[in-house]
């Protein structure tokens, strides 16, 4: 995990720099709840790096500690152990208004009898300042989420998808070091959700801001970020970009809980040069990845992701044999599912053609085919 706050270089993402300067670490971090023999671990010695201007993400289902860490950032919760830094400092015991943290919550707690720029301007008026920076700071908050036009309605008066805007403008006012996001999204029906999306990832870029974003939703994190924390039962299992997370998981959960996945067992025949040669189904498949550890006649599991599996044929070389056993179509694309000979299943996702699709059917004797590029391997 990254350790050193000084800024050791950096790299574009389009036209904003993220730099290799930590803002945010913790150290170690956990959390309990209760005591005695009803203590729940909430945290178990979480160490991570959050560096400065990027879109960081904690995924992972409910209850797996991702919440419990944004709260220990913003100093709602303190940790039981270890030590949150920003910036380099320890910040661990200081209470949230002394942090230069701002979060946007689940429900956006605007205040009702106040307009939009009111809104906007409220936290910046409880920091004292001046009238005419309160001014000028909310008309560029109008700007930045292009709300000029209703700087003075009601929040009332505004959709869930404006609401959220004008609590992001109120949370980034006063130019936090951080802005923290505890699953904005959730309330918003799925095309706004989308639209949404777009706009988050818009503002950090023009912000420069780094932002901690929660969510349990996959699609989310694959959308926006720049690096994604995958977290279960208290502990981060992977941190990586999006395209490391999706085509590299480390582990059977990362992999079974970022996008959709097939599992097959395989065995390994041997061992090459650093490849991995696999008895699987009948087929070889030569696996460029090796993981650590692996030794010929261990039993793994192979994970192929479904939009790089083809259908052929039956008889088809290098391919396994299956049955179609159900067929969806939904526009965009068809999903097969297929059943082995063994009984494995898999499930393939084909994009559909304006031409029509290839015509296979439940009954089908097919042949599966996957590149060996398409295929990880997972310790059995």
């Amino acid at each position: 995990m990254q350790g050193a706050t000084g800024r050791a270089g950096a790299s574009i993402d389009g036209d904003r720099a993220v730099t290799e300067r930590v803002m945010v670490e913790a150290r170690a971090v956990s959390k309990h709840f209760g005591g005695g023999d009803q203590i729940v671990k909430a945290l178990d010695a979480v160490s991570v790096g959050i560096r400065e201007g990027e879109f960081f993400t904690l995924l992972g289902p409910s209850g797996c500690g991702k919440t419990t860490l944004l709260r220990l950032i913003a100093g709602f919760e303190h940790p039981t152990g270890g030590a949150i830094l920003l910036d380099g400092a320890d910040i661990s015991g200081l209470p949230p208004y002394k942090r230069p943290v701002n979060t946007v919550f689940q429900s956006y707690a605007l205040f009702p009898h106040l307009t939009v720029a009111q809104n906007i301007g409220f936290g910046l008026q409880m920091l004292g300042r001046s009238k005419s920076e309160i001014a000028a700071t909310v008309d560029e908050m109008l700007r930045m989420v292009r709300m000029e036009a209703m700087r003075d309605r009601q929040t009332a008066q505004l959709s869930g998808g404006q609401q959220q805007r004008v609590a992001l403008a109120r949370a980034l006012a006063p130019r936090p070091k951080v802005l923290l996001l505890d699953e904005p999204l959730s309330a918003l029906d799925l095309k706004l959700r989308k639209e949404m999306q777009v706009e988050l990832k818009r503002l950090q870029h023009e912000t420069g801001i780094t932002f901690v974003f929660v969510t349990h939703d996959q699609g989310e994190a694959l959308a926006m970020s720049d690096r994604i924390a995958v977290m279960s039962e208290g502990r981060i299992l992977q941190v990586g970009s999006p395209h490391e997370i999706y085509e590299h998981p480390a582990d059977h959960f990362v992999a079974s809980f970022i996008g959709e996945t097939n599992f097959l067992t395989a065995a390994v025949d041997g061992i090459e040069a650093g490849q991995v040669r696999l008895r699987l189904g009948g087929a070889l498949e030569t696996v460029a990845r090796l993981p650590d550890g692996m030794t010929p006649g261990a039993t793994v599991t192979v994970v192929v992701r479904p939009e790089h599996l083809r259908i052929a044929a039956a008889g088809a070389e290098q391919g396994l044999a299956a049955t179609i056993s159900d067929v969806v179509y939904l526009g965009t694309d068809t999903h097969y599912h297929l059943r082995l000979a063994d009984g494995d299943e898999l499930f393939a996702r084909v994009q559909n053609r304006p031409e029509g699709g290839d015509g296979w059917q439940v009954g089908d004797a097919v042949a599966a085919i996957f590149p060996p590029s398409a295929v990880r391997v997972l310790r059995g």
